[in-house]
Formats: structure tokens, sequence, C-alpha cells
């Protein structure tokens, strides 16, 4: 049995490739009632899609084995699926193409691939196949991005509020064990922010990474007109240590000296170490700090501030 977390991710893996293959009969010795095995669907989806490749482009492409690409072009050669010419700019090279007969094959296979995955699709309540689908379509940036994920700080969008309500609940609980009267808070302050939003004094950001929200803070006013309060930071477990925290905190206090407040306050807990850690490096200082019963826990309030 898995144990570790990683040993978990491995297992979680290979259990969905199980249950994707074989929902797809993706181990059937012929794909889709086609005379064709799964590399050699591949191999011939590849041709009808490129103009004149090579053996070794076909090879990269699918990250195959140049024999086994040599086989599967030699038994399509036999059944007349293929054809080759000489590459005028390099002698040694043959270009391949598909034959009138090869362009039929290829249509009675994505037709058929068609109609099996539409079935399938079709089979799923509405609700099922849309998280599918929008899984897919992750596994699929994920697999093809060329570079590091990079995370980006944007305003608000529609939902966005009542996701932050959500999540920082969520993540609140299963780190600390706040109970739901920390939800009620956060569904307060973001509601009170949205109704009497002041946009030359307020400001909101969204830690987006990939296109799904990683973390958040709010620049709120206080009844102090030369103090601007900084809440609800938050930054999700698979972004930390991305610097995602210092973006938010570096934006907030960025905005609050551009709009000209002369201090920034926050009010925080002190089981919240890697924020206070994020706030002592932006240069925050403890002003405060007394016990108190919140959340469901004894817990210890701390004010901390910034002269700007």
């Amino acid at each position: 049995m898995p144990t570790s977390s990683h040993e978990q991710d491995v297992a979680a893996l290979r259990t969905f490739n199980r249950v994707y293959t074989n929902r797809l009969g993706l181990l059937n010795s012929h794909l889709d009632k086609s005379p064709f095995a799964l590399g050699e669907a591949r191999v011939l989806y590849e041709l009808a899609h490129r103009t004149d490749p090579t053996a070794a482009e076909l090879s990269r492409a699918l990250n195959l084995d140049r024999a086994q690409i040599s086989r599967t072009l030699k038994r399509f050669g036999d059944r007349g699926l293929v054809g080759t010419r000489e590459d005028p700019q390099h002698g040694r090279h043959r270009l391949l193409s598909l034959t009138p007969a090869g362009l039929d094959a290829f249509a009675a296979l994505e037709a058929n691939t068609r109609a099996t995955v539409g079935a399938m699709l079709e089979a799923l309540p509405p609700v099922r196949r849309t998280r599918m689908l929008a899984a897919a379509h992750t596994m699929t940036k994920i697999f093809e991005a060329e570079s590091a994920p990079s995370v980006t700080l944007r305003d608000p969008r529609a939902g966005d509020f009542g996701l932050v309500v959500h999540r920082q609940a969520v993540l609140y609980t299963e780190e600390y064990g706040w109970n739901d009267d920390y939800e009620a808070l956060v569904a307060r302050i973001l509601a009170d922010f949205r109704q009497s939003f002041d946009p030359a004094r307020e400001a909101a950001w969204i830690a987006d990474l990939d296109g799904r929200m990683v973390g958040s803070i709010f620049l709120v006013r206080s009844d102090k007109p030369e103090v601007g309060k900084l809440r609800l930071l938050y930054v999700e477990p698979e972004a930390r240590g991305m610097g995602v925290g210092k973006m938010l905190v570096d934006a907030c206090v960025e905005r609050a000296c551009a709009v000209g407040y002369r201090r920034i306050d926050l009010w925080t807990n002190s089981i919240l170490t890697s924020a206070l850690r994020l706030y002592q490096r932006a240069g925050f200082r403890l002003v405060h700090e007394e016990p108190h019963h919140s959340f469901g826990h004894d817990l210890v309030g701390q004010t901390w501030s910034l002269d700007l």
C-alpha cells in the first residue's frame, strides 16, 4: 500500500491510466473496430496531419523508437497506405505521404474514433461530462506546456469573491481545525468590501496560475484616512514556495503607497507562521497582541503595522 505522499501521487496517476485505457478500449488489439493497433493509429494520424514528414520526424513527434516507426511504415507500405519519394533538398531522406487508400483508411478510423468517444461522452451525466472535459483540458495544457508555470496577479472577476470565501474556509479548517465562524467572517469582510468599494482607496488582487486562482489579498480603507488595511491574504498549498505570497504583499504595499496611505495595518493570529514571515520580510512590525477565543480555538491575535 502507498504510504508517502509521492507514492500516493504515483498510485493515483496509475489508477487514472488504467481506468482511461480500459474505458476507451486502448488495450484492444485493434482500435475502434479498425485493422490498426493504437501505435499504428497514432502514426496514421500524424501522416494525415503533416506535410511530407520523414520517418525521423514521426519518431520525434511520437517519442517512438526509429525501428518501431520503420516496421509500422513497412506494414503500411505493404498494404498500399503510404507512398514515399525522395527529398529534393536531402537526397538520403524519404518523404512520406498517405496514398488514396491510406486517406480512406484514416477517414474510416477517424469516424469510428469520433463515434466511440462521442458515445462515451453521451453516456455521462452532464455534470460529470463537464468535469471530465475540464480535467482533460487541464491535463493537455500541463503536458504541452513548454516552460515553468508563471503566476500573474489580476483584478477579481465574477465568482472570485465566492471562491475566496470557499477556499479560505476549506484551508483553515483542514490546516488549523477552525470552525465555520471563520467562513462567516470572511464572507462579511468581502460583502462589506464589495458594497462600499472605493477604487481610489481600495484594491484587490487574485493570484492566477495557469488559469486557476491560487491566492488573494485585499487593500481596505480604515476609519483613519491615512491608514489602510491588508486583509485576507492566502496562498493555495500547491503554489506555496513560488513567491506568490510575496507578490501579493508587495502589490498591496505598492498600491497603498500610490494612493497616499501613510501606514498599513493588518490583524492576524500567531499560529499563521508562514504569513508572519512574509509580513516581517516586507517590513511590518508587531505592535500588539492578545489572546482570544475564536473559530473554535484559543488563539493569540496580533496587530502588525508598516510605516510607508
